[in-house]
């Protein structure tokens, strides 16, 4: 469902779902077994990360679930949560905060292909996940080859995830078929783009993964240039950054982290000692534009372990050189070298998103940018553009007096 809200709409719901990340929801166990998880609701598949408050494997999780408005919130689960839960009342579901209700919501509707199975026998969920009503993510591995060295993001529980949940839900290293099959199925559905990532493995098999997987949906889905992203570590050779989008990826993802010099060699070892430092990560981004141009590139920033200031610069510093560079809210993810810290108020998070969109407004980051690069949909800036006008071309037709919009 497409939606256009108004900007004191989106900013209440903006505050509101960073409050619940922080705090977390207390969801009602009855509610949880009633769920039809097969056929009707998405469920939470921990593939990477889990971004619940708690590793809670006794049942299944809704993923996401929606206001009134239409306005997606990701389910943070914490059963000790005095702040938010979800009750049942007369029939309906219910947002409360402290016992009072906010508003009856709709948990987040399955797609067809989730049910379906790849040609070995994979159940298709379970080698790539829904991020939005247009968008899918793989991520083909889930584990990084990081802890072998003690070199773990210290905010980062993907090897913790993978231990509790990697058995449990049937996820392994995806072969590129697998994924290939995957894509064309969702997209017959009509979705539009996909995301490749995963753990850090070694350069020179990064590489020839992509090209595989590159080459497979080639050739099931008759694309030989797809609505694709690859998402890889800072090459130390930067010339294979060409090589991704030979083989057909129209948009590339070298995630960062941390901006700050020395609090990046501290939060990100491995991403320092194995990947050429941190200014190594700087000229990655800076080849990757060259190579697929200004917004085809992204990378993403763990908001709320450092300070604002800083963050801002490398915000600004890559925007204005044409990546879109995201602040993602830090959630103290169980199982991190981070777990049991607090992230920083609501209020840190609204004024540093905001922030951020009107830099992508000052340096001409479009909504198709932003929806190109960015692995996930229904997100703050998603709406802050429909707000503005800049309304995805597919979705105008929804709303005839944005027709002309930029």
């Amino acid at each position: 469902m497409f939606t256009v809200l108004t900007r004191d709409e989106i900013y209440r719901n903006v505050e509101l779902a960073q409050r619940m990340l922080n705090s977390g929801i207390n969801l009602d166990l009855d509610i949880i077994k009633e769920l039809d998880f097969d056929d009707c609701y998405l469920e939470q598949i921990y593939s990477q990360f889990n971004m619940n408050h708690v590793s809670y494997t006794a049942t299944k999780l809704p993923d996401s679930f929606r206001s009134p408005s239409g306005y997606r919130f990701r389910l943070c689960f914490d059963p000790h949560s005095r702040e938010y839960s979800i009750v049942k009342e007369g029939g309906a579901y219910v947002l409360n905060h402290r016992g009072k209700a906010l508003f009856e919501i709709t948990f987040e509707p399955k797609p067809a292909w989730y049910n379906k199975d790849t040609s070995d026998g994979k159940k298709m969920c379970r080698v790539m996940q829904y991020v939005g009503r247009s968008k899918l993510t793989v991520s083909y591995s889930n584990e990084c080859a990081l802890q072998d060295k003690g070199l773990d993001c210290l905010f980062c529980n993907i090897n913790a995830t993978k231990k509790t949940f990697g058995e449990l839900q049937g996820l392994d290293m995806k072969n590129p078929i697998q994924i290939a099959q995957c894509v064309k199925a969702a997209f017959d559905e009509g979705f539009r783009r996909f995301f490749v990532t995963g753990g850090f493995i070694p350069e020179r098999r990064e590489v020839e993964y992509y090209v595989d997987v590159a080459e497979a949906v080639r050739d099931i889905t008759g694309k030989e240039v797809f609505e694709g992203q690859a998402v890889i570590g800072a090459p130390l050779d930067l010339e294979v950054i060409d090589k991704y989008k030979a083989v057909g990826f129209d948009a590339i993802a070298t995630n960062m982290e941390i901006w700050d010099t020395n609090i990046f060699k501290t939060i990100c070892p491995g991403k320092e000692q194995i990947c050429g430092g941190r200014d190594n990560w700087v000229r990655a981004l800076e080849r990757e534009v060259e190579v697929f141009g200004r917004g085809r590139v992204r990378s993403t920033f763990v908001a709320g372990i450092e300070p604002k200031q800083s963050l801002l610069e490398g915000l600004e510093y890559l925007i204005s050189r044409g990546v879109v560079a995201q602040p993602s809210q830090w959630n103290p993810n169980p199982g991190s070298a981070l777990e049991g810290h607090r992230a920083p108020k609501a209020e840190w998070f609204l004024d540093l998103t905001l922030k951020t969109y009107a830099l992508y407004r000052k340096y001409g980051i479009t909504h198709q940018d932003y929806y190109d690069t960015i692995n996930g949909e229904d997100t703050v800036c998603d709406y802050l553009f429909n707000a503005d006008g800049d309304v995805l071309p597919w979705e105008r037709d929804q709303y005839p007096t944005l027709a002309g919009a930029a």
